[in-house]
Order: structure tokens, then C-alpha cells, then sequence
């Protein structure tokens, strides 16, 4: 099997020989989650999962993430879930970066290879199982349903990188682009997960500020992100986490294309009583 081109964590230990230095920050602004920090130590286990262990890169608690969670999961074969989502609030997406899986929604089953799509609402019954060879890799992130008077909840959804053509921001020429899986204005969706694809010298030309949080994990390449006050150096593998408001910017460089995975909370009145988030 060819190997992705999605960066997929496989853990390890270093050696004692490597140098503590690394690039991971903390800020109230935001957080950079390298990917040398993903290693066997770093992993944790979930109930009602079998072969299968998984990186938090994103969970809500006070100073950080607050509307959603992020997971990286790796399924051994033959191992995941009849039972994977204990929340019957929590809508969930997966996005599938090694290997393969089978998904099986209300009984229909859907095989998932690298770059397969799935959005799951809340309240779905589905499962999830490594029936072929080696290791699955897979992002899972989850967030509580906000419901919308008036508004029917959204419908489970199957498909994939490679099915979706990017959508390209207005006078770039395709530099910057963005693959949506749903329509931006469903009024259903309250997040959107994208991939935001950047080739060689793609820049967003000035600092977003702006209310959605967001969790970026970098799929494919480098480049150089403007977070807050500083310029941050990103690349495969890396995770970022943005407050809402914190000003963000980027430069990719080259010599491929910078892509990302994107979460934000979209399309819901904001609330006036911060303790019903």
C-alpha cells in the first residue's frame, strides 16, 4: 500500500541522546502541539475501544479549547468500537489519514481510506472497525450539538478529500483554497472541518481576527503562522490551537503545498451566560 500523503503520528520514545529543546508553546492566546511531543508516553485509552489508543491534542478545560475536543486515534487491526461515543449530545467528524476503515452507520457500511470524511450527529448510531492490515490512523473531533430552533439537525455524511473540489479564495489564483465538505450556509451545521490547502508562496495576507476558535492540525508541508504576537514555524504532524480573537496570519513557503485540517464553531447566536458553554 502506497504510503499517505497525510501525516500520521506512529509514537516511539526519543533516545536519551536528543536535545529537550522542541517548539511547543502554551499561551492564554493559543497553543502549538509539535509533533515530536506524540510519542508512546504521551497516549491515552478509552472504554468500549479494543486495539486501539489515541493522542488528545484538544479537550475543553479553563484556557483552553473551549467548544470542542480533538483526538488522534490508532486502531490496531481487527481492534475499534460497537460503542465509540458515550455523549448522546456529541456530534463528531472523522477524518481518516493512514490505513483503512470500515464505518458503519445505522447498518450501512462505508470503507474509509486515507482522506475519507465522515461527519456524525449527535445522537447517530454507528460503529468503527480495522478489518484490514496494519495500523488506522484517524482524526476524531467531537463537539455538544447546539440545536437551533426550527432548524432539523444535520444528516450523517460519507466521503472524502479526493471527492471534494477546493473552493479557492477570492484573487488568489488558487493559491489558497479550501476543500468543504458541507456547505458553509446549512444553517443545520453549527462546525465546520475543512482542509485549508496553501501551494508555494500562498499567504493569508493579513492578521484574521475573528470569533470562531479553531484547532489546526498540519496534514502536508511547512510554513511559517502568525499567532498573536508571534511567528510560529509549523510543519506535518504539528497541531495548533487559536482562541477566538487571536490574531493569525501565515506564510507557506514551499517547496510543496501546506495543508491543514480545520475546525471552527460556526453559525450559532452568541451566548450571553459564559457558563452555558
Amino acid at each position: 500500500m502506497p504510503k499517505s500523503k497525510y501525516f500520521a503520528p506512529t509514537g516511539g520514545h526519543p533516545p536519551q541522546e536528543q536535545l529537550l529543546t522542541d517548539r511547543a508553546m502554551f499561551t492564554e492566546a493559543y497553543a502549538v502541539i509539535p509533533k515530536g511531543t506524540m510519542r508512546d508516553i504521551t497516549t491515552s485509552f478509552l472504554p468500549h475501544w479494543s486495539a486501539t489508543r489515541l493522542w488528545v491534542i484538544a479537550r475543553p478545560m479553563t484556557g483552553f479549547a473551549e467548544t470542542f475536543s480533538h483526538y488522534i486515534m490508532e486502531v490496531a487491526a481487527g481492534g475499534g468500537s460497537d460503542t465509540p461515543e458515550s455523549d448522546p449530545e456529541a456530534e463528531g467528524v472523522i477524518f481518516v489519514v493512514e490505513g483503512a476503515l470500515t464505518l458503519t452507520i445505522d447498518g450501512e457500511q462505508h470503507v474509509m481510506n486515507a482522506g475519507g470524511f465522515a461527519f456524525l450527529p449527535a445522537g447517530c448510531n454507528w460503529a468503527l472497525r480495522n478489518h484490514a492490515g496494519g495500523a488506522a490512523r484517524f482524526h476524531w473531533i467531537r463537539k455538544a450539538y447546539e440545536a437551533a430552533p426550527g432548524i432539523d439537525a444535520p444528516e450523517p455524511l460519507v466521503t472524502s478529500d479526493s471527492e471534494v473540489s477546493p473552493t479557492e479564495m477570492p484573487g488568489t489564483e488558487g493559491r489558497w483554497a479550501t476543500t468543504r465538505f458541507v456547505d458553509p450556509t446549512d444553517m443545520r451545521h453549527d462546525m465546520h472541518v475543512t482542509v485549508v490547502t496553501f501551494l508555494p508562496g500562498g499567504v493569508i495576507p493579513f492578521l484574521e481576527t475573528h470569533v470562531m476558535e479553531h484547532g489546526l492540525y498540519v496534514l502536508e508541508g511547512k510554513a511559517v503562522y502568525r499567532l498573536n504576537q508571534d511567528w510560529v514555524e509549523v510543519e506535518a504532524g504539528d497541531y495548533m490551537w487559536l482562541r477566538a480573537f487571536c490574531p493569525q496570519a501565515c506564510y507557506a513557503g514551499g517547496p510543496g503545498p501546506f495543508r491543514y485540517l480545520l475546525y471552527k464553531d460556526v453559525n450559532r447566536q452568541m451566548p450571553l451566560r459564559l457558563s452555558k458553554r
